[in-house]
């Protein structure tokens, strides 16, 4: 019986599933994962929305924020490494119905193909060729990639990944440079923007809520920099030896983020006016990125086609991770039967091949976004789960949480767990608090006097009635009930753990110490 109930757990993802992901693969996903569109073209929104010091707090906050979160995760699935980590671990630490919801939301937003659109905008940056044209080599390219192998996959995106790097290192330095008077023009900078106009500006009201009001506003639009941090647990079972990858990578983010993220984010500060009405032109690509802005100021040509260049690299992985992410949710749901069996198909080299098909069917949605009538249309559809990043963190927060309260009621402590966090065992209720704040906030200015707009309000908020609408819906058809913390089925993952030991890291040594930046 115990052979089962393990297998009942990990069967199907052993033994459909590839292992093709390697350690450095999933530690560079990350990274792309949060370097993304978000701090090299959105961050010029927030500074002009709060300041210097209001743009530099509310990105140092939401690193934080993030990484805490991350330890919950990384604690949970070293555990239960298992294929779309928070939907699997729903069902089997809290109720089976919450899984279902959860999962299903994750689907729709992942085969919205809002990221293709984006980057054939940024191609526009080079040329006035139709949109439709890029949309369609993108497609083309995704389906390619994907259906190929998750080694070909974790290649493509080690490679951006490096460029990201790459890049980031060079607009630090750079903006070094510039603030030092090292451009062309040679005019020092210094801290001019942190005093002209003001360290926090004020949004709605004057004064000191309005400068709160700035601040918690541009706090919810940082968020979204962060979305990429949950795609490498919903790779665990693609990776060799995925209790100790998948937990080093999740906690690494912590570290890199909070250092590259907070330094680069205060390299923008130096640099650029939050008056400059160049950051908030809208147009998609690197025109508007503060970075690029700000290069063009000093008198420097070439820079701005290679932030572009990568700007889009970033665009494209996400796409990507759209696309293996909305496949491997749908294959977790069929293993525990919330979605049709025929999604547990794989080809030869492990890739979900039904899965693949349904994302590949929503790809041409793309195309309304070249109609600015159609685009209003799809702009609606994407944003039914605009929220769906703060509700994930939430419930990660609650998986951990539920699995600590299940360790105290059968016996066990965390130093029964594979891998932990000093400290980490509040990391879940800290992150559902926090989060469960920022979601409920998230569209506060509609309540404000004068100030609400329908799609603002539905964007932020649908996603309560449409999660709870699932879960109810599930709950009722199934009759699932709530795991109290004395039958969640720990056994079974304990001795998963003894039966599939996994050797210990190797130290770094001599010339491997550069390996650090990517393993």
């Amino acid at each position: 019986n115990e052979i089962t109930d393990e297998d009942s757990i990990f069967k199907e993802d052993r033994e459909r599933l590839s292992k093709d992901l390697h350690s450095r693969h999933l530690q560079m996903i990350a990274i792309c994962g949060v370097f993304g569109t978000g701090i090299f073209l959105s961050s010029g929104k927030v500074f002009a929305l709060t300041g210097a010091g209001g743009t530099f707090l509310a990105y140092a906050l939401m690193a934080i924020i993030v990484g805490i979160n991350q330890i919950a995760i990384a604690e949970v699935a070293a555990l239960m490494p298992t294929s779309s980590a928070t939907v699997r671990h729903l069902e089997h630490f809290v109720d089976p119905a919450l899984g279902f919801a959860y999962g299903w939301i994750s689907v729709w937003q992942n085969v919205m193909p809002g990221e293709i659109a984006a980057a054939s905008v940024i191609i526009t940056f080079w040329t006035d060729i139709n949109s439709a044209a890029w949309i369609s080599i993108i497609i083309v390219a995704l389906i390619a990639v994907n259906s190929y192998s998750m080694k070909l996959y974790g290649e493509i995106e080690f490679s951006f990944a490096i460029l990201k790097l790459t890049l980031l290192t060079g607009l630090i330095i750079v903006s070094i440079v510039i603030t030092a008077g090292g451009g062309p023009n040679h005019e020092s900078i210094g801290f001019r923007y942190w005093r002209d106009p003001a360290p926090f500006l004020s949004y709605l009201t004057t004064g000191s809520l309005g400068r709160f009001a700035a601040f918690w506003s541009s706090l919810n639009s940082v968020v979204y920099s962060f979305g990429g941090v949950q795609s490498v647990p919903i790779l665990a079972s693609e990776v060799k030896y995925p209790r100790r990858a998948v937990f080093k990578a999740c906690k690494r983010i912590f570290f890199r983020v909070s250092i590259l993220m907070t330094l680069a984010v205060l390299c923008l500060t130096l640099i650029v006016s939050p008056r400059d009405k160049n950051i908030t032109s809208g147009s998609g690509n690197a025109k508007s990125s503060p970075y690029v802005v700000a290069i063009q100021n000093a008198g420097i040509p070439a820079l701005p086609h290679i932030v572009n260049a990568v700007v889009f690299t970033s665009a494209f992985s996400a796409a990507n991770a759209g696309v293996v992410q909305a496949s491997r949710v749908l294959f977790a749901l069929a293993v525990k039967r919330q979605a049709p069996s025929f999604f547990l198909k794989t080809t030869k080299r492990g890739i979900p091949i039904y899965g693949l098909a349904l994302v590949a069917v929503f790809m041409p949605l793309s195309y309304m976004s070249v109609s600015k009538t159609a685009a209003t249309v799809f702009n609606w559809f994407q944003s039914l789960t605009s929220s769906n990043l703060l509700l994930g963190w939430i419930l990660i927060g609650v998986n951990h949480a539920s699995l600590h309260r299940a360790l105290r009621a059968q016996g066990y402590s965390r130093s029964n767990l594979p891998h932990t966090v000093p400290g980490g065992g509040y990391a879940g209720y800290f992150s559902v608090v926090v989060c469960s704040i920022l979601l409920l906030t998230n569209g506060y200015t509609n309540f404000v006097h004068g100030h609400f707009d329908i799609a603002s309000f539905f964007s932020s908020y649908f996603i309560l009635p449409l999660f709870f609408g699932l879960y109810v819906f599930w709950k009722f058809f199934k009759r699932t009930e709530f795991i109290t913390p004395d039958k969640v089925d720990l056994h079974s993952l304990f001795l998963d753990v003894e039966r599939n030991p996994e050797p210990p890291q190797v130290p770094l040594r001599g010339w491997k110490w550069i390996t650090i930046l990517w393993d």
